[in-house]
Formats: C-alpha cells, sequence, structure tokens
C-alpha cells in the first residue's frame, strides 16, 4: 500500500500552471504568490545563459519560500518564466501597444523561454530550485495578425506576450525543448523533483 503523500501546494496565480499540475495528476491547492515579481515589460537581459538561469531559478525559489511561510506542512511548487531575445528580456506586456511591439520582436527570429522551477517543504528542510531552457522560433508575423492577436487579450497576463497553448500556437514554426516549459511550469522536470520529495502524481 503506497504511503500517505505529503499536501501539495501552487504558489501561483497563473491557470495555466494549475491546468498543467490537474492535467499531470497531481492534487494540490493553490496559495497566493509572494516574494520576487514576475518580470514587467521590456528590459535588458542580465548577462549571459547562466545569469537568465540563475534569475529564473531565484524568481522561483522566492515565491515558494513566501508562500511556505502559510503552508509549512506543504510541498510548495513554484516557477517563474523568462523570455529572451537579443539580449531583451521581455516580460508581460504593461499596454497592448507594448504587447505589439514584443511580438514585432520575435517575429521570423528564435528566442529562449528559460522556466524556473521551485520546490520547497519548509517543515522537512527542503529547499530546491532548478530550470528549463528552450528554443522557439516565430515564422513571420504580419501587422494585421499581430494587432489581431493583441486584439484578442490573450498576450497581456504572459511572458514575452505570447500564449503558445492559445491562438499563437500559429506563430510557432519550430521547437526545441520542452513545450511545458513555455507553458510555465515544465512537467518532466518537476515530476522529478516532486518524486524526490516524495510526492507522485498518479
Amino acid at each position: 500500500m503506497r504511503s500517505a503523500t505529503p499536501a501539495l501546494a501552487l504558489a501561483s496565480a497563473s491557470p495555466r500552471r494549475a491546468e498543467l499540475l490537474r492535467q499531470a495528476g497531481w492534487s494540490f491547492e493553490v496559495v497566493l504568490p509572494g516574494g520576487e515579481e514576475e518580470t514587467q515589460g521590456v528590459q535588458a537581459a542580465p548577462g549571459g545563459g547562466d545569469a537568465l538561469r540563475e534569475r529564473a531559478r531565484s524568481a522561483a525559489l522566492a515565491k515558494a519560500a513566501y508562500a511556505s511561510r502559510s503552508r509549512p506542512d506543504a510541498v510548495v511548487v513554484a516557477a517563474d518564466t523568462l523570455v529572451v531575445v537579443d539580449g531583451t528580456l521581455l516580460g508581460k506586456p504593461s499596454s497592448p501597444e507594448e504587447a505589439a511591439e514584443m511580438l514585432r520582436r520575435l517575429s521570423g527570429r528564435s528566442h529562449q523561454v528559460v522556466t524556473g522551477v521551485a520546490v520547497v517543504a519548509a517543515s522537512r528542510g527542503v529547499i530546491r530550485a532548478e530550470d528549463s531552457t528552450t528554443i522557439v522560433r516565430f515564422r513571420d508575423l504580419r501587422e494585421d495578425e499581430i494587432l489581431r492577436y493583441v486584439a484578442t487579450g490573450e498576450p497581456m497576463d504572459k511572458a514575452g506576450a505570447y500564449g503558445i497553448q492559445g491562438r499563437a500556437a500559429v506563430f510557432v514554426e519550430r521547437l526545441e525543448g520542452d513545450y511545458f516549459g513555455v507553458v510555465g511550469l515544465p512537467l518532466a522536470l518537476l515530476s522529478r523533483m516532486l518524486e524526490e520529495v516524495g510526492v507522485q502524481s498518479f
């Protein structure tokens, strides 16, 4: 008989991350995220790939650690996603105009999506953070379709101003890495991390 699985909590307001956890078979509760805020707007990327990975891991860990204060008995999961093109960090757009500008930057180009994942179980002294990097290539986007996509409202709460699991799926020519990392939660990586602390999906 399988031993009792520790309680699992997701420190995220993202419906996409919650849906991915449900899809994989985990039972969990959602707790309010806190700590470091997700990246907003257009910024210079901090250094090279290692610096980006560290930033994503640190942001995810800050969220998980903050949420674990209210649920020290639970295994808390958090994530943070960065979109980078040509040394520029694309966070969540602050306006439709900024969303359109981000999509113009991504048009016909390859970009990196780096997602940091953290698992914290305060009562057991577990603090872990890892990351997943995926390369996404967009086809050339016409100005009219950029504006139509922005008008749907879909880009406004997403890093890089697009959701690969939504209407923007038609923009993607190819992908190298973890699709779910682009959505916001790399499931294979998370599954391994949770198995190590006794949380199974099914």
